[in-house]
C-alpha cells in the first residue's frame, strides 16, 4: 500500500508537467462558415505570405498528392516530414479515404502563426485546423518544446479535416475533439485523468457539461481533451468489428447522433453517457483521488516537516532534561537512604557494645559493676 501510494505521488507531482505540456501542445479546430470558398494553395500562400515581397520569395511550396506544404528555409526538413508522414498515413479510422487537397502553412514563428491562425485559435494551441478551407496552421521548428511531436499534431489536424469532408458541422465539439484524438494516438492524454483533482471531486462530466468545457480555458480544456478522447474510444469498443464505420455513416445520412447510436451499438445516448461515465470513474476515479491524497500527503511533509522537526527536537530536550534531573534526584535519594543505614548500622553496633561490657564485668554507665548474678 505505501508502495502504490508512493508510486501515485510520483505520478502526480512528476508527470503532471509533461501532461500539461502534452494538453498545451495540442491543437484545435475553428470551423469556418460552410460558405467559404474552396481551397486554391496558390490563392491561399498569397493571403499567408502577403507581407514584405522578401517574405513572398523567402517561403516554398512543396506539393505531392493532394497535400500542399508552405514553408520558410529554417523549417524546410519539418516540411518534408510533414509531407511524407501525410502521405503515408492518409486513412482514418470508420472513414471513407479522404479526396479534398489540404494546405499545411508553417509558420516561422509566433507571431506569423498567431497572424496566420487568426483571433478565433486558442492560446495553448500547437495548431490550428480550418476544415471549411482544408488548411492546417502549424508551428514550426522555432517553437518551444511544449509544443510537442508535430507529426502526432498533424495527424490530429488532418483526421479533423477528414471527419468534416465527410460529416460537415454536424460533429459535436466533444466528438470532433474526442476522434482526432483517438485517430492521432493521443493515448498520453489519459495521464491527465489519473492525476486530475477534479475528477477526484467532482466525478465525470455529462456529455452536455463536457462540450462547455471545451471554451473555459486551458485547464478545464486539458481535462476536455482527455474525458473527449476516453468518450470516442469507449464509443468505438462498442463494435468490436466495425468500430466507428456504421456510426459515423448513420450519422453522416441522418444527422441524428441519437439515431446513429442506437444504429450502431443498440444503445441510447442517456445509456451511452452513463456508461462511459461509470468505466472513466472505475478506471481513473480512484487512481486521481489516491495521487492526490499522496500529493496533499507530500506538501503536507514539506510545509509541516520543519515544525514537525523543531517539535520533537524541543520534546528530545526537554526529556534529556527530565532524565538528567530523574538521575540526580535518584542519586540525592541513595545518598539518603546510605546515610541512613549507616546510621542504623552505627547504632546497632554501639547499642552491642554496651551488652558486651555488661557480660564481663566492666563498669556501666551507672557506675555500678556487673556480677555474673546479675547475668543469671
Amino acid at each position: 500500500m505505501v508502495r502504490a501510494v508512493a508510486r501515485a505521488a510520483l505520478v502526480a507531482v512528476f508527470l503532471q508537467p509533461v501532461v500539461s505540456s502534452v494538453a498545451a501542445a495540442q491543437a484545435d479546430v475553428v470551423r469556418a462558415p460552410s460558405s467559404a470558398r474552396p481551397l486554391d494553395a496558390d490563392l491561399l500562400e498569397s493571403e499567408m505570405l502577403g507581407g514584405a515581397g522578401a517574405t513572398r520569395t523567402a517561403a516554398t511550396v512543396t506539393r505531392a498528392g493532394r497535400f500542399s506544404v508552405i514553408a520558410f528555409p529554417r523549417d524546410r526538413k519539418l516540411a518534408d516530414n510533414v509531407l511524407r508522414a501525410a502521405q503515408l498515413n492518409d486513412s482514418f479510422p470508420g472513414l471513407p479515404r479522404p479526396e479534398a487537397r489540404v494546405l499545411i502553412a508553417i509558420a516561422p514563428d509566433n507571431e506569423r502563426f498567431r497572424a496566420w491562425a487568426g483571433p478565433s485559435a486558442p492560446e495553448w494551441g500547437a495548431a490550428v485546423a480550418f476544415p471549411a478551407l482544408q488548411r492546417i496552421i502549424m508551428q514550426g521548428s522555432n517553437s518551444g518544446s511544449d509544443a510537442g511531436d508535430p507529426l502526432v499534431t498533424l495527424r490530429h489536424e488532418l483526421a479533423h479535416l477528414a471527419l468534416h469532408e465527410v460529416m460537415g458541422d454536424v460533429p459535436t465539439r466533444w466528438f470532433d475533439e474526442g476522434y482526432a484524438s483517438v485517430a492521432a494516438g493521443e493515448w498520453g492524454r489519459e495521464e491527465a485523468l489519473a492525476a486530475s483533482i477534479g475528477l477526484a471531486i467532482r466525478g465525470v462530466p455529462s456529455l452536455e457539461e463536457l462540450e462547455l468545457m471545451f471554451y473555459r480555458g486551458a485547464s478545464d480544456a486539458q481535462m476536455a481533451y482527455a474525458l473527449a478522447h476516453r468518450a470516442v474510444a469507449d464509443l468505438a469498443l462498442l463494435d468490436q468489428n466495425r468500430g466507428l464505420s456504421l456510426f459515423l455513416s448513420t450519422w453522416q445520412s441522418s444527422a441524428s447522433f441519437e439515431l446513429a447510436l442506437r444504429q450502431a451499438y443498440g444503445v441510447t445516448s442517456d445509456g451511452f453517457e452513463k456508461q462511459w461515465q461509470k468505466q472513466t470513474r472505475r478506471r481513473y476515479g480512484a487512481l486521481a483521488l489516491l495521487a492526490n491524497l499522496s500529493v496533499a500527503l507530500v506538501l503536507f511533509s514539506v510545509i509541516l516537516g520543519p515544525l514537525i522537526y523543531q517539535r520533537r527536537k524541543r520534546d528530545r530536550a526537554r526529556l534529556e532534561a527530565m532524565r538528567r534531573a530523574d538521575v540526580v534526584q535518584e542519586r540525592a535519594e541513595r545518598d539518603s537512604m546510605l546515610a541512613a543505614m549507616l546510621a542504623v548500622s552505627a547504632t546497632a553496633r554501639a547499642f552491642a557494645a554496651m551488652n558486651n561490657s555488661d557480660a564481663t564485668g566492666e563498669p556501666r554507665s551507672d557506675g555500678t559493676i556487673a556480677t555474673e548474678r546479675d547475668s543469671q
